[in-house]
Order: C-alpha cells, then sequence, then structure tokens
C-alpha cells in the first residue's frame, strides 16, 4: 500500500509541475545557470537508465565479461557514434551486434 501512495505523490507532483509551467508560460522566467542546467536533464536520466542495464544486465553486479551482449553492443554503438554521428545506424549496428553476440553465446 505504501508503494501506491509514492507513486500518487509522485504522479501529483509531476502533474503539478509542468502544469505550473504551462500555465505560467512566458511569465516564468528562469536564470541562464537554471536554463544551461536543465539542458543537461535528459542525458543524465538516459544515462542513468541505460549504464546499470549494460553493465549489470542481471542486476548481481557487473558483468564485464564475453557473456554479457549488452555491454558490446553497447560498445559498438559508442564506435559507430563517434565515427558517423548518425543516430539510425548507431542503432542499427548496436541492436546488430546485440543480436549477433547473443546467437553467437547460445
Amino acid at each position: 500500500m505504501m508503494m501506491t501512495w509514492m507513486i500518487v505523490g509522485m504522479s501529483l507532483i509531476t502533474v503539478f509541475v509542468k502544469a505550473a509551467i504551462f500555465v505560467l508560460g512566458d511569465r516564468l522566467v528562469l536564470r541562464p545557470m537554471v536554463k544551461q542546467a536543465l539542458a543537461f536533464v535528459p542525458v543524465t536520466v538516459l544515462t542513468a537508465i541505460v549504464v546499470p542495464m549494460v553493465l549489470a544486465p542481471h542486476g548481481k553486479g557487473l558483468e564485464l565479461t564475453w557473456h554479457n551482449p549488452q555491454l558490446f553492443g553497447a560498445l559498438a554503438a559508442i564506435a559507430v557514434s563517434v565515427f558517423t554521428g548518425r543516430q539510425l545506424l548507431t542503432i542499427i549496428v548496436g541492436l546488430a551486434v546485440f543480436f549477433a553476440w547473443q546467437f553467437a553465446l547460445g
């Protein structure tokens, strides 16, 4: 029951914050430093989601071995992204390496 109340509370806070920004619109003036900090939020959230899934896919500690297809798919995706900068190609290569590695492991 406690989890339910926690989810309801987080939902209400999220709706309140988004509604306040929507209602206030241009009247809400943020300092340049706050705007700059907010620009990093999506990257930070995505990193916080992806890195644990890649480094510890089963949730039992780091799996930095040859038996971790997520790790090699992510490394391939990083390499393609750095060298080409093309998002769709990055996704395709990362998934291809992941599935090929997983298939090779059996």
